[in-house]
């Protein structure tokens, strides 16, 4: 069975429900382990006054007993703080009348989903649209790609995150082990304290200047052995599977893999990455322009991906727009929202990495137990290891 999830759930409802189908039996998960992502989501100087309200309290619903999952699907949801103060307005059944006009939106933001929302559902309000395109969705999402990358922890692939710039302030990425450990830990998602300040500054004067800012984040994944993907099928390729899921992170607007647009100035000579012997009987690259993938697959060298998010378009000083109640010149609604979020962002990215590669090696390798894709996952990177030996 391949992995999927689905999500419900509007951005001031009762909550966020995900339901996550296909994992395996046996693969261990504690309360701390989403804890502590769903923390590291709510992170970031410049988040808005919501993140300082929500707790993300977590709830299983089944598909985990003791600690291990049961091969069932995992349900789970994640409650929204301001709940009993939204519910006249978002009822299911019996919405207040006058609640819900106060809350109502007639003058779509520039950059967000409610004009081409309430275009193609037909709402007159488009607080219907607001609800549910939210980024609060990624709340779930985030928990979703979490169980993912603990699986993908048990076969030794490992997942993390740094922010490479913010406005137009830019860091290099972490370059040891130490500066890797410095950018999880990091509110701004930084490896080195002075990146940090700098980041720092620059939201700072965004927030004075009622600004909002966008950014760029890096993300790497290490002990993935070559052949992971495909590139019998356009969308079997892991690439485009990546890009896709980053994509769909609101506010993302580009995705890079390797060297990515820099690869378009080079000649070919200087683009690709030799393979020569490693002096053990082995293989070995000396660059990685690629970032590690080949051909729709991996190529056995660290992925890395890097996504770039635009400023959050819910201004404190809105953009012009049209009241389409009557027509009117008016400006964007104002709703409550950050001044930056690629941090948070950043988080979100290394969830929805985490399950396209978990949904990809769950394919290619099977298993209903932990175990059992275990033992498959290890006998194929022992094959790989091998190639170069003229062995099978």
């Amino acid at each position: 069975m391949t992995l999927r999830f689905l999500t419900s759930g509007e951005s001031h409802g009762r909550g966020l429900l995900a339901v996550v189908e296909g994992l395996p039996a046996g693969l261990k998960v504690t309360e701390n382990d989403l804890e502590q992502a769903l923390s590291r989501r709510r992170r970031g100087y410049g988040r808005g006054e919501r993140m300082r309200i929500e707790k993300d309290r977590l709830e299983i619903w089944g598909g985990l007993r003791g600690g291990l999952t049961t091969g069932a699907p995992l349900g789970l949801s994640i409650e929204n703080a301001e709940r009993k103060e939204w519910r006249p307005v978002l009822d299911p059944f019996d919405c207040d009348p006058g609640a819900s006009e106060a809350k109502s939106i007639f003058c779509p933001r520039p950059g967000h989903a409610d004009l081409p929302g309430a275009v193609k559902y037909g709402h007159r309000d488009m607080r219907n649209v607001l609800e549910r395109a939210s980024a609060r969705a990624t709340v779930a999402w985030t928990a979703a790609g979490t169980v993912a990358r603990l699986l993908l922890g048990e076969l030794g692939v490992e997942i993390r995150g740094s922010v490479v710039s913010i406005g137009g302030v830019k860091a290099a990425p972490p370059e040891s082990e130490t500066e890797w450990a410095a950018a999880m830990d990091s509110d701004l998602g930084c490896p080195r304290e002075s990146d940090e300040e700098r980041f720092t500054a620059e939201i700072r004067k965004a927030i004075k200047e009622r600004e909002t800012l966008g950014g760029v984040f890096l993300l790497s994944v290490t002990g993935l052995p070559p052949g992971v993907g495909s590139f019998v099928e356009w969308d079997r390729r892991l690439d485009g599977r990546l890009a896709g899921a980053l994509m769909a992170i609101p506010g993302i607007k580009g995705v890079e893999t390797g060297e990515g647009f820099r690869l378009a100035e080079l000649p070919g000579s200087a683009a690709h990455d030799g393979i020569f012997p490693d002096g053990k009987g082995g293989i070995k690259r000396v660059s990685n322009h690629a970032g590690g993938l080949e051909g729709g697959m991996t190529n056995g060298e660290e992925l890395i991906i890097r996504a770039a998010m635009k400023p959050i378009p819910t201004l404190r000083k809105p953009l012009p727009s049209v009241n389409l109640s009557d027509g009117k010149a008016l400006s964007a609604h104002k709703e409550r929202g950050d001044a930056c979020a690629v941090p948070a962002a950043c988080v979100v990215g290394e969830a929805m990495v985490s399950w396209v590669i978990a949904a990809a090696i769950k394919e290619q390798f099977g298993g209903d137990r932990i175990d059992e894709l275990k033992e498959r996952f290890e006998t194929y990177r022992a094959r790989g290891r091998s190639v170069c030996h003229g062995t099978d």
